[in-house]
């Protein structure tokens, strides 16, 4: 699976080459292929806070390499570079505070920071861990392709029906997809007949993102409003769930996208299995419950206004992006670690002792 994978890749969102950062911005897809270059770590905190790059282990690969470039900046400036750098892990750390791999990336290069020796050469030592968290998210994606895909056809061999929220693929990770890198593999593997994608207002991440990847590998997908996802699970034979994670916390409870609670919620009624998939980073042991979890409001103006233009009327806004799905509503947790069934505390506690499958 993992050569058919790598075989089948078309799209990529973050490069890093000649010293700087490239990202594809994600704000103009599916009309325009742009490609932004960044040097400093305030202009990629910038990015990541005005979702030209968007997905939480994209935005975790993406810090990692901004850290790359402060880290350049402060030692061209001389003086004390370490204590400089500090400035640029507080701009990064405050561009979105709800995606935990964020802050685990962050972590990680301050761990590399510490562990540097007088004769490391520190900026070698920078690339090459940053390098190695965006390589570490493509492979965990792989193995959780595999994972659930084997999962899917364990439950139900034949064609199955699968419904999707939000982005969760190449344009989100270090590569392939978490919840859409599922779908990919199962695909490939003959399993899927259909993939109903959720439009994921207000930034449409579904109609603009997720359904121009789907089409592009030529998997059959039919766009769909939020609030159809029910009427579909009741009429069009939807078996699967799957969406990704921005944070998962230590009894299995989910933040993600709004509108997964209410995905989860319909997906129990009408009996269809619920699957997240996930890499280990975006996991956060030290939260006891999703109840603890910061959940980021944006401008309500992404709610009043479409493309700059006023569509609604004058009223305030309300604007979560995230809502949490309790673990109880959840089937299945996948990571590159293993699968959860039925997540709880003792089960995440085990996950996380476990070591990489691959």
């Amino acid at each position: 699976m993992r050569e058919r994978l790598l075989a089948a890749e078309k799209v990529t969102a973050i490069e890093w080459r000649e010293g700087a950062l490239h990202l594809l911005d994600q704000r103009l897809l599916p009309f325009e292929e742009r490609w932004l270059r960044y040097d400093t770590a305030a202009a990629v905190a910038e990015a990541i806070r005005s979702m030209v790059v968007r997905g939480a282990p994209a935005i975790g690969i993406s810090a990692a390499y901004a850290l790359v470039l402060g880290a350049q900046a402060r030692l061209a400036a001389g003086g004390d570079w370490q204590a400089a750098l500090e400035a640029d892990f507080q701009v990064l750390a405050d561009s979105r505070p709800t995606a935990v791999n964020l802050f685990w990336a962050l972590n990680r290069m301050r761990e590399r920071l510490l562990r540097l020796k007088e004769s490391d050469d520190p900026l070698a030592a920078l690339d090459a861990e940053a390098r190695a968290i965006h390589l570490s998210d493509r492979e965990a994606n792989l193995t959780m392709a595999q994972l659930g895909a084997d999962l899917i056809r364990k439950y139900q061999g034949n064609l199955q029906t699968l419904l999707t929220h939000c982005n969760t693929g190449a344009l989100a990770t270090g590569g392939f997809g978490t919840a859409l890198g599922v779908i990919r593999a199962a695909y490939l593997d003959g399993l899927v007949e259909r993939v109903y994608v959720d439009e994921t207002r207000p930034w449409l991440q579904g109609a603009r993102l997720t359904a121009w990847e789907l089409a592009n590998e030529g998997i059959p997908l039919s766009l769909n409003a939020d609030a159809a996802a029910a009427h579909l699970m009741k009429t069009k034979g939807i078996t699967w769930v799957i969406v990704g994670a921005d944070r998962i916390t230590a009894n299995g409870d989910v933040a993600n996208k709004i509108g997964t609670y209410q995905l989860a919620v319909n997906a129990m009624h009408h009996g269809v299995r619920f699957m997240v998939v996930a890499p280990s980073s975006t996991i956060d042991m030290s939260l006891a419950s999703g109840d603890a979890i910061v959940i980021e409001e944006r401008d309500g103006r992404e709610l009043l206004e479409l493309a700059g233009r006023r569509v609604a009327a004058d009223v305030p806004a309300v604007n979560p992006v995230f809502d949490v799905t309790p673990a109880d509503l959840i089937d299945f947790i996948i990571t590159e670690k293993g699968i959860v069934e039925r997540p709880d505390t003792a089960k995440m506690k085990r996950l996380m002792c476990r070591k990489r499958l691959h």
